[in-house]
């Protein structure tokens, strides 16, 4: 029996059917499967699970402009991107809520208010009703993503209720942004989901420093990729294989507590679902010498303004005709 003031998570650590986002969908459902036969409240996926990560980029000379290479891996990466307003995601929501269990995962988003041909790494949040109730698109791509992955907005960075906690996510190097972790605390957040492609080196620093300067529980979860997960049918296989070392993500999902001290270390190589308990009284307790928006901030000195307006290039003002 789940104990009072808990939350039982699931952290997914799996590789996706790379590029194939059919195949990877349903490799998402049977771990949502999976995870609600031990009574899972929220299952985390990785960044841009479905259908996975633009590793192509540093191994093909992604920077080189207007080569075929480059522009026929975008096209078909393009083309297994996610379409939420075409119900790609439909089967997903009817299986949160069929299990009454909340969901993050990471997409690479396809969305129609911006003309439907630019992809986003987003963080779609699914409540227990499998109502999608946010569509966080990364504010900044790292580095080489920004050769296919465009800038977001605002307009994802909100917080959720679910049980007793406030929950809140960011993606990969957002989580190093301070003025958008600032606006998820605003707003309540005391358990931060943070999704990365799959690294120690990104996990197992920045989760702990989020868990003490937030004094919330942090949910970091990765990706896996080996050289074996590319499925034989990716365009320019050959190519891509000449400098692919044999692990291109090797997990690192984790656990934080509010004081900062690990719950679930980084789990490196190891592939299917890390499950915790946790216990929203640590919250509470960590809060009482330090709460970043409550008691230990100034607003009267310092305050931040967040955009959530959806950005889009197109604005419609009809009217009807004689009126």
């Amino acid at each position: 029996m789940k104990k009072k003031h808990a939350l039982n998570v699931a952290m997914a650590q799996i590789a996706p059917v790379w590029l194939n986002k059919t195949e990877t969908l349903q490799k998402i459902k049977s771990q949502i499967e999976k995870a609600a036969k031990k009574e899972t409240d929220l299952i985390v996926f990785g960044e841009g699970i479905v259908p996975g990560y633009p590793f192509w980029l540093a191994l093909t000379d992604g920077a080189e402009w207007d080569t075929k290479i480059n522009k026929e891996l975008h096209a078909h990466y393009v083309r297994n991107a996610v379409s939420i307003e075409k119900g790609d995601l439909e089967d997903v929501c009817a299986l949160a809520r069929k299990c009454s269990m909340a969901i993050y995962l990471g997409i690479i988003e396809r969305p129609q208010d911006r003309g439907g041909h630019s992809i986003y790494a987003s963080l779609v949040y699914i409540d227990t009703l499998g109502t999608i109730q946010s569509v966080h698109r990364k504010l900044q791509p790292t580095y080489d993503e920004r050769l296919t992955w465009s800038p977001g907005d605002g307009n994802g960075l909100r917080t959720h209720t679910l049980g007793e906690f406030t929950v809140g996510g960011l993606n990969c190097w957002e989580n190093w942004m301070p003025l958008p972790r600032a606006a998820l605390y605003a707003q309540g957040e005391d358990l931060h989901v943070a999704v990365w492609p799959g690294s120690e080196r990104n996990t197992k620093d920045i989760s702990r420093f989020i868990a003490l300067e937030s004094r919330s529980f942090v949910v970091s979860v990765s990706g896996l990729m080996k050289i074996e997960d590319f499925p034989s049918s990716t365009p320019h296989l050959e190519k891509i294989f000449e400098k692919a070392p044999k692990t291109l993500a090797n997990g690192g999902s984790c656990i934080v507590g509010p004081d900062g001290e690990w719950i679930v270390k980084p789990v490196l190589n190891k592939e299917g679902n890390i499950y915790a308990t946790l216990d929203f009284n640590r919250v509470l307790e960590e809060r009482q010498n330090f709460d970043p928006v409550g008691h230990y901030s100034r607003p009267d000195i310092t305050t931040l303004i967040l955009n959530r307006e959806r950005q889009s290039t197109l604005k419609f003002k009809d009217s009807l005709d004689g009126q």
